[in-house]
């Protein structure tokens, strides 16, 4: 039993450095990273700029500016990395050679998933990490801690998606119906969800949905993100109206974390059973 685990994490490591190492290849990482570092440095100088101040004004505002950004772009980018990662090898013809390899289909797979997690995941810290030089020069060592929570929070926003992209790259029968699948999933989640949910609770007044309101907030990966970063000070707390819905008591890492892991595991499982058929 122990020699067959062993295989199986050799298999799926093998699996996940070529995928990561291909992502290296095509500079992927590199083009994301630069995507995110030049957002997060332009929106930590220039966030103030509309009350004409310019500069670091205090990871609070920065922190508040950057979850907006990060809830648009990141979910997307991880949904158009993920798409095809099952269902571009099928289109290509290489999916059979894959499994005529002594490795199962879970273990291919998974391998896959976590080699674009950790391309995914790099470019993540690379792109965030430079506005992290400037919190570490100009910050208190608290603002330090409270901008790394929000590091680690997008890191799992965006294996969140990646999930849901394997998921749909492995329900879809072309890349085609794979893409329009990742693009109605950022649509719902991003930008439609919360607006029904929020006609919901004024159709009804709040009288039925209010007290359901915080489990319905948790069936959405993206509000679970916002959530995720009202754990700070009091200042930063001010700036989402969501904490006059869910209880604060639930509005923590130990808490929350989990949450956002089950939304890593839930579509990869799905997935995983329905490759294995």
């Amino acid at each position: 039993m122990n020699l067959a685990m062993c295989s199986s994490w050799r298999q799926i490591r093998v699996i996940a450095g070529k995928e990561f190492r291909d992502r290296i290849r095509n500079r992927w990482v590199l083009a994301v990273s630069l995507v995110f570092g030049v957002f997060t440095l332009a929106t930590s100088y220039f966030g103030a700029a509309t009350q004409g101040a310019v500069g670091f004004h205090g990871v609070e505002a920065l922190i508040a500016s950057l979850v907006s950004l990060t809830i648009y772009l990141l979910p997307l980018i991880a949904l158009i990395l993920g798409f095809d990662a099952i269902v571009g090898e099928r289109e290509r013809g290489t999916l059979n050679l894959l499994l005529s390899y002594p490795v199962t289909r879970v273990e291919l797979l998974l391998g896959k998933y976590a080699g674009l997690a950790a391309a995914l995941s790099c470019a993540t810290l690379a792109g965030f990490g430079l506005a992290g030089i400037v919190i570490a020069v100009r910050a208190p060592a608290a603002d330090w801690f409270q901008y790394a929570g929000f590091v680690v929070s997008a890191v799992l926003l965006g294996c969140v998606f990646l999930s849901l992209a394997v998921c749909a790259s492995v329900f879809c029968a072309s890349r085609t119906s794979a893409s329009g699948v990742a693009i109605a999933l950022w649509f719902f989640f991003v930008l439609v969800y919360d607006l029904l949910l929020l006609g919901a609770l004024v159709l009804t007044g709040g009288a039925a949905l209010g007290p359901l309101f915080p489990l319905l907030l948790m069936l959405n990966p993206s509000d679970v993100f916002r959530i995720l970063n009202i754990f700070g000070p009091g200042d930063l707390r001010t700036m989402y109206g969501l904490l006059s819905v869910f209880p604060s008591g639930l509005a923590v890492p130990l808490f929350l974390g989990p949450v956002m892991l089950a939304w890593i595991a839930a579509p990869l499982g799905l997935a995983a059973w329905r490759f294995n058929r």
